[in-house]
């Protein structure tokens, strides 16, 4: 949910700031074709009125042009002289903003409704001559309209475009992370040894692998510490409880020696489990039969083994032994009348099953069953809460299922195939 989060932010600012940008473009770009089109306009204006302009002069002491008759020069372009029209037809509607250029005394020009009007006054001795035109200004207007939305297309286009490839982008960089953290997460329950090793860092990945060497290495000397610490109090605990046992044994029959034997052995085997348990990750390349470690670990006790076909797998025989024993003692512990183990091939894995008819686990203690101090009873050696920790040192997946049954399900990595 967090990576998904971070990857909508990056693609929304992306998308954000890519609005902007043309947003910006646009505006800009509208303006500046603004300009040029009415540039263009009245530069056109100020040749027509030069091309007319040209035919003016003066004859007798009147003014008259020297080119006649053009039908299309009536049209865009009037001469006054003296204050009266001299050629061309003017439009009604225009006859009043005409006439103002035409009495203004100066070149100027004005726009009413879709056109553009230049009066340039023409200087002939005696007369007061200005030359009109009129320039259609729709189709500029309608170039701007065709680029502008031109442009809002593109724009958008390119708001998508930046987008998906923002969106493309942070995937892909996202999926490099993502495949580091997992490969980091599996070799720092798996193979602590292991490293990236990307040497000198060129960019951010780089940096991130050299973090995260970092972070295995201490993990690794954590778990070292753990397990030497582990290692020691087992051996402190197992002498004094040596002795405790030999006492025992010499002891005559006032002492009933029976309970202190008994617990003795309890203790024993505690001490045994978390010695296994530190041990579970120096023990590289190993591999058992699980029906021989099943059958250890029932030593002699009413558990139905329901497999008969050899299956080995890429564990210790001990840490095998240690894992099912709890398991079975607690199955015991709360079956009706019957316990046993099944076991099936799960891709590379192997799934077994602890299974009793008792009354099964509750849906909310699923994950808090091998939490220490939660189940009751005697129970074996040290219980579930050891189960789990073995099972954390060895690589192996151990969880309780709710289905109506005591059920413990067990995935251990399947031996490979001797070449």
């Amino acid at each position: 949910m967090a990576v998904t989060g971070f990857r909508k932010r990056v693609v929304a600012l992306t998308v954000l700031i890519a609005t902007a940008v043309v947003a910006i473009l646009v505006v800009v770009s509208h303006v500046l074709l603004s300009r040029v089109t009415d540039a263009d306009a009245h530069d056109l204006a100020h040749a027509r009125a030069e091309a007319v302009a040209a035919n003016v002069t003066a004859k007798g002491g009147r003014v008259v042009l020297m080119e006649n008759g053009s039908e299309v020069l009536d049209e865009v372009a009037w001469v006054y002289a003296d204050g009266r029209l001299l050629d061309g037809n003017v439009p009604p509607s225009l006859v009043d903003r005409v006439e103002e250029l035409a009495n203004s005394g100066r070149s100027q020009t004005a726009s009413v409704g879709d056109y553009l009007l230049y009066g340039r006054q023409v200087p002939v001795d005696g007369h007061h001559v200005v030359v009109i035109v009129r320039v259609d200004l729709t189709p500029y207007e309608t170039s701007e309209q065709r680029s502008l939305t031109l442009s809002l297309i593109l724009g958008g286009l390119t708001i998508l475009l930046a987008g998906g490839v923002a969106h493309l982008v942070v995937h892909r960089a996202l999926r490099v992370v993502h495949e580091m953290a997992a490969l980091a997460d599996d070799w720092g329950h798996h193979e602590p040894g292991r490293r990236f090793n990307l040497g000198v860092p060129r960019d951010e990945f780089g940096e991130l692998g050299q973090t995260l060497d970092r972070l295995l290495e201490r993990v690794d000397n954590a778990l070292a510490d753990e397990r030497r610490l582990t290692d020691e109090i087992a051996h402190e605990l197992r002498t004094p409880l040596t002795v405790l046992r030999g006492e025992a044994q010499l002891a005559g029959e006032p002492v009933a020696p029976e309970a202190v034997l008994s617990e003795a052995e309890r203790l024993d085997t505690a001490i045994t489990t978390l010695l296994r348990a530190a041990r579970a990750r120096t023990d590289e390349g190993t591999r058992c039969d699980l029906r021989s470690a099943a059958r250890q670990a029932i030593a002699g006790r009413a558990v139905e083994v329901a497999f008969s076909s050899k299956v080995e797998v890429a564990v210790a025989p001990d840490v095998a032994v240690s894992l099912l024993s709890p398991l079975l003692e607690n199955g015991l512990r709360h079956a009706r009348s019957r316990v046993w183990i099944t076991a099936r091939n799960q891709g590379e894995a192997i799934v077994v099953d602890v299974l009793d008819d008792g009354p099964g686990f509750d849906p909310a203690d699923v994950d808090r069953v091998f939490e220490a101090g939660v189940t009751g009873g005697d129970g074996y050696g040290l219980g579930l809460p050891v189960v789990r920790r073995i099972a954390a040192s060895a690589g192996v997946e151990v969880r309780a299922i709710a289905d109506g049954l005591g059920h413990v399900e067990v995935t251990l990595p399947a031996a490979r195939a001797v070449t």
